[in-house]
């Protein structure tokens, strides 16, 4: 798809404050979320009578545990009617291919205005121990009795063996958490602010080895929405449009389950599994990784933003932890700005949404670590199993 192709924008964005786990009661997920959709079309200068459409990613709930309804919604926001309702498979990893869903269905007229939307809420299970918690099942039964009772122990393992393949430093890790910290200093809405240093990192508690506490994303409450609708209708609206030029969503066998398998090939095994995503997403788009001017990449742990340098192209395989440590992903410096709001890292984790807040904000020149004539931001979902997904919005002409 070229861009002079790009039909869909993104034209409103709206969020409840981030909270520590469990500070966001008593509201509801559905007061959560509520907040965020009418949050997102007063920024966007719509009645939220004017949504007809949501497109969510499924596999996340509202928490791996809670859901969203959009009868509830209708019912709680006074939603007339609606003509679109889809979810896609996977948790974060669907997160920027939902709003590829929602591009689909405004291109197929299937809806006019579609609100994409994210609540997390983690009073009851929090999301560092979810497997633990569940069931007994026959994957199950290989990771509970391993050791592996959250995300973070299953993402310990492909870290160190891309440390074992390539000569991978933690000094790389700490680059990366230290950046995106510092990126998150001035940012009101972040939740980690105060400085990191070198010894910071490296004297913190170890979770998983070789992860230590800075290595993991924060365990957050809050939602955040986004509005998607057709360019011409945008351009009629309050903000500035942001062009959805290309969206990618799947990935290759050969990763598959990844964290909850580890079966992968050698050459795969150590990966973030958006190789196959980021082809789709560059031929769609008609670009190329040196056109890109911000990334965000999905943080849930420090090395996967690094295994995500190299998929997308910004580095060679295995040369990841050299490019970080150069200095490649700093805001001031850098050669590819990564995560200039702190990411889930140091700004909050609402399972990939806060990284779209920031695309918008980048390609509407509002952002607070604003790159200076970026035109093009690259948005990364997930990953921790297929599918993944990849998204690209543009600067309006």
């Amino acid at each position: 798809m070229s861009r002079n192709a790009t039909q869909v924008a993104i034209v409103g964005v709206g969020a409840t404050p981030y909270y520590a786990r469990g500070q966001s009661v008593p509201q509801t997920i559905t007061e959560l979320a509520g907040k965020a959709i009418l949050a997102a079309c007063e920024d966007a200068g719509l009645s939220v009578k004017d949504i007809d459409g949501f497109a969510y990613y499924s596999g996340a709930g509202a928490g791996y545990g809670s859901q969203m309804d959009t009868a509830e919604f209708m019912e709680t926001l006074g939603i007339p009617e609606v003509t679109f309702s889809a979810a896609l498979t996977s948790g974060g990893g669907g997160s920027a291919g939902s709003i590829g869903l929602a591009r689909a269905a405004i291109l197929a007229g299937d809806a006019t205005v579609v609100v994409t939307v994210m609540a997390l809420q983690q009073a009851r299970q929090r999301l560092g121990s979810v497997f633990a918690a569940a069931a007994p099942s026959p994957i199950n039964s290989f990771l509970q009795p391993s050791g592996l009772s959250g995300p973070g122990h299953l993402m310990s393992v492909l870290t160190r063996r891309h440390m074992h393949d390539y000569g991978t430093r933690r000094e790389a890790f700490a680059e990366i958490a230290m950046s995106q910290r510092q990126n998150a200093s001035n940012r009101e809405t972040a939740l980690k602010r105060e400085p990191m240093t070198l010894d910071d990192y490296f004297n913190a508690r170890m979770i998983a080895e070789p992860l230590c506490l800075f290595d993991f994303c924060l365990e957050t409450d809050g939602a955040v929405a986004v509005i998607t609708t057709s360019l011409d209708k945008a351009r009629d609206l309050r903000q500035k449009p942001v062009p959805v030029i290309a969206a990618a969503h799947g990935g290759n066998r050969d990763w598959g389950r990844a964290f909850g398998w580890m079966g992968m090939p050698g050459e795969t095994f150590a990966s973030s599994g958006h190789a196959p995503v980021a082809k789709h997403l560059y031929q769609r788009a008609g670009v190329a990784p040196a056109d890109i001017d911000v990334a965000l990449l999905y943080d849930h742990f420090s090395p996967m933003v690094l295994m995500q340098l190299e998929d997308y192209g910004f580095c060679k395989k295995g040369e990841g932890g050299e490019f970080v440590e150069s200095g490649a992903i700093r805001y001031k410096g850098g050669s590819i700005p990564v995560n200039t709001h702190g990411g889930q890292l140091s700004e909050a984790y609402i399972i990939g949404m806060t990284h779209i807040r920031e695309a918008v904000e980048q390609m509407r020149g509002t952002a607070v670590n604003q790159v200076a004539d970026a035109e093009l931001a690259l948005v990364s979902g997930g990953p921790a199993a297929l599918p993944v997904s990849g998204l690209i919005l543009g600067r309006d002409a």
